[in-house]
């Protein structure tokens, strides 16, 4: 039948790749030196004017099994590699025929799991990737995937906008079922347990793996991890719409789990709402960046952590669709953040940063509302909180020399000796300057 191109829109070039030679022998002209991981077929990354690819040859029925998964995968917004076209009917320059092919775009700056497990990564750092394979399988499970040959050898790993996120590879062995059963999670996990042991039993062998972690041990806290993660996504849980109380407690149990939310969403349903939470593995410093991106303000990163879940709640409870997060971000501003920290009189406006002390009326509501049974509302905690814990608290702008911004009185006070004073003395030593 003579050679057979399917491939998307625009990609006419891959036409005058060389098919009529075997993968294996394709001349380094048109080949690009990336790191591949283990496969059991041949794979080779070309590049045509700016774009790379990853060429696999395989059967015609495989290819196009993959290629309509990858698709499939995509469109329902799991992170895998972009599914370009497949080439069948390839004979070399005798007639003999050669194995079909599958191309998909390379994902720019991916790396497999044996460039990033060696001596120069950190356990903390190989601990998150593994999350991050963890939040991979739960999210192929969440939409039906079966994925049958769950490794790391098939997963890319890439570092984007400080997450750190693993893209399925090779979908060859994986099927959709609707609902998937518990059966084909356990081996999707059991398949996992091993594979993820023997490769890094494989580049422990090798010398590059750092000695602190534990092949098999790590191997383990896949399951582990995807586990409790499964479980905390997938239990049943209404609420009625606006209950931020059950929301943010949500949240908090991922964030206990090591997670961060990307993305949370309500679905109505008749007698309360359901909540869906989209879990990510984040780097440090990705919630300062983020919270400066949205509101323009500059704090600290656990204290842009516990910010940014208030405002996804707010978010959500609202009724803001995600995609137009600024003007959530706007609004939080004006209706919730400014008006909280606005509650605090002007002589106590020295005890705490303003961040801080949002993040503190944070947590000064959820335990009131642990403690009463009921979601409470922000502003009466704020108020509770004014009253009966910022009031109380030493003036912590009196350690910079500073008390509400007019310089303080330290004629006679040395900087090596803050460390050992008194915060309340110290508070009092500057008593004089006040108006």
């Amino acid at each position: 039948m003579g050679l057979r191109v399917t491939a998307a829109a625009g990609e006419h070039d891959l036409l005058f790749l060389p098919w009529h030679l075997p993968l294996e022998d394709w001349p380094e002209s048109t080949l690009v030196a990336l790191p591949r991981g283990i496969s059991r077929h041949i794979v080779r990354f070309v590049r045509l004017g700016t774009d790379v690819y990853a060429v696999k040859e395989t059967v015609e029925p495989i290819a196009q099994h993959e290629y309509d998964l990858l698709f499939e995968l995509g469109r329902r917004g799991i992170p895998c590699v972009d599914p370009v076209g497949i080439v069948a009917g390839r004979t070399d320059e005798t007639g003999e025929e050669l194995p079909a092919a599958i191309i998909t775009r390379h994902l720019q700056f991916s790396l497999p799991y044996r460039a990033l497990f060696s001596t120069t990564l950190r356990p903390d750092t190989a601990n998150r990737l593994l999350d991050a394979l963890a939040v991979l399988m739960v999210r192929l499970h969440l939409v039906g995937f079966a994925w049958g040959d769950c490794s790391l050898s098939n997963t890319l790993f890439r570092r984007d906008a400080g997450a750190f996120a693993a893209y399925l590879v090779d979908a060859e062995t994986g099927e959709i079922h609707e609902p998937l059963s518990h059966g084909r999670r356990e081996y999707d996990l059991q398949t996992a347990e091993l594979n993820v042991g023997g490769e890094l039993l494989d580049v422990e062998a090798s010398g590059r793996l750092h000695p602190s972690i534990d092949p098999v041990e790590t191997s383990l806290q896949v399951r582990r991890r995807y586990e409790r993660l499964w479980d905390e996504i997938t239990a049943p849980q209404s609420m009625g719409f606006g209950d931020r109380h059950a929301l943010e407690a949500r949240v908090r149990r991922l964030n206990e789990l090591g997670f961060d939310v990307a993305e949370l969403s309500v679905i109505g349903e008749e007698g309360g709402s359901s909540v869906r939470v989209t879990p990510k593995v984040v780097d440090v410093g990705h919630h300062t960046r983020r919270l400066i991106r949205l509101t323009g303000l500059d704090v600290e990163e656990n204290q842009a952590r516990r910010l940014l879940n208030d405002l996804d709640t707010y978010r959500v409870s609202q009724g803001i669709p995600a995609q137009d997060e600024e003007v959530a971000a706007h609004r939080w501003v004006a209706e919730v953040f400014e008006p909280v920290t606005g509650m605090v009189p002007a002589d106590l406006r020295g005890k705490l940063e303003p961040a801080q002390m949002f993040h503190e009326v944070l947590e000064h509501r959820w335990f009131m509302g642990e403690r009463l049974g009921r979601d409470v509302p922000l502003d009466e905690a704020a108020q509770d909180y004014v009253d009966t814990v910022l009031a109380t608290k030493p003036d912590e702008k009196a350690v910079l020399g500073l008390r509400l911004g007019t310089p303080s009185n330290t004629e006679g006070l040395r900087f090596d000796e803050t460390a050992e004073l008194d915060l309340s003395e110290l508070a009092d030593y500057d008593a004089g300057d006040e108006d």
